[in-house]
């Protein structure tokens, strides 16, 4: 037996360490997401967001004010000012020339000709000098490295600017009835196929399973041609979230018949005998022994449907329309794309925003996933 155990350790450790290669493989882009989210425009564009924790050093340029902006200081004439803008950071060397950049340490006098002189202090503190009154418009290149820095302007703009709030919020209204309405109506059906007799249980069992192969794209079209028909025939605007609600159930519904019954089947016989014997009906049944026992599938399917409903696009394009007031977060970020779509700080934010709800009820749920799928695979 020792002997053994020694045989599978070294296979339980690379089982271990390849776990672990994974994870850290699908948790890298989240984490590089969410870190790209939190900081600015500049430090994107000049570093890689695994240097955010690290001090950066960048090289800029910028222009002094033109000469309305200058002061005289006994016989000279100065302008002043920051080349940090008032931000953070040390400047460690400054030039007049996109060739040279670092031509002077910082806190050294530059002579520009013509009597003028540029100074740049560490802290970013410049002070351009002349004998003569000064045009201004003087471009000042330096080298800085900046300390990290993390900013929630990013999800702001885009929840309060961008529209993304209202989208959030139009998400949460399709996902959270579409994931609801399939349990309801998928339990009852499960609980009827597992442990009620009646004639043709066998061929809509079978259904159940055929219709898992059907592609939603296959559907679409005469769904919604049909759809629309009632909703002219009643009067009624057929762009509503009772549309996409009952698309989504509908196609939400053999995944749903199919994993609840499977668990269901799988539950003691000798309880539901038990308690019919006792003269519970079967209404009675399902609400107090099923539903309770079952709550692992539940979740399982929930997991899926919610993930499903929260990242559709095409069904909520479809039955909901491109309008801004309806637009879910899936259609504002692929406006957003084609807005801002060299303002990686925004999409970074917007995206996070998008995968933080399906992250919480994932994390929220997931010791019932492998559970709920599992059931009645084994017995």
């Amino acid at each position: 037996m020792l002997g053994l155990g020694n045989k599978r350790a070294p296979l339980a450790w690379a089982v271990h360490l390849s776990v672990l290669v994974f994870v850290v493989l699908w948790t890298l882009p989240t984490a590089g997401l969410l870190v790209t989210s939190l900081r600015d425009k500049d430090a994107i564009s000049v570093s890689g967001w695994w240097t955010a924790l690290t001090s950066s050093t960048q090289n800029a340029v910028m222009r002094t004010p033109d000469g309305a902006a200058e002061k005289q200081v006994g016989d000279k004439y100065v302008i002043a000012g920051n080349v940090l803008d008032g931000g953070s950071g040390t400047v460690s060397a400054f030039g007049r020339s996109s060739l040279k950049p670092g031509a002077f340490p910082a806190g050294q006098s530059a002579d520009l000709g013509d009597g003028v002189t540029l100074t740049v202090k560490a802290n970013g503190d410049y002070e351009l000098a002349g004998t003569k009154p000064l045009d201004g418009g003087q471009r000042i290149f330096y080298t800085a490295k900046t300390p990290p820095h993390f900013t929630l302007d990013n999800y702001s703009k885009v929840l309060f600017s961008a529209g993304m709030l209202r989208s959030f919020v139009n998400s949460m209204t399709v996902a959270v009835p579409s994931t609801a309405i399939p349990i309801l109506i998928a339990a009852y059906a499960a609980f009827a196929l597992a442990w009620m007799q009646f004639p043709g249980r066998s061929l809509l069992i079978a259904a159940v399973v055929g219709l898992l192969v059907v592609p939603l794209q296959m559907s679409l079209i005469p769904l919604l041609t049909i759809y629309n028909k009632i909703g002219q025939a009643l009067g009624v605007d057929a762009h509503t979230y009772i549309g996409i609600w009952l698309a989504h159930t509908g196609f939400g519904l053999p995944l749903a018949i199919y994993l609840l019954r499977n668990y269901m089947v799988g539950l003691p016989r000798e309880i539901i005998e038990s308690a019919r014997v006792d003269g519970a009906t079967d209404f009675q049944i399902f609400t107090r022994i099923i539903l309770p026992l079952s709550f692992p599938a539940l979740a399982s399917f929930a997991i899926f449907q919610f993930l499903w409903t929260w990242n559709d696009l095409l069904v909520a394009l479809v039955f909901l329309g491109p309008q801004d007031d309806k637009l879910v977060m899936t259609g504002r970020l692929v406006n957003l794309l084609g807005s801002h779509g060299g303002d990686w700080e925004i999409l970074a934010a917007s995206a996070f925003i998008s995968i933080a709800v399906p992250l919480c009820v994932f994390f929220a749920l997931q010791k019932y996933l492998v559970r709920g799928l599992l059931a009645g695979s084994v017995k």
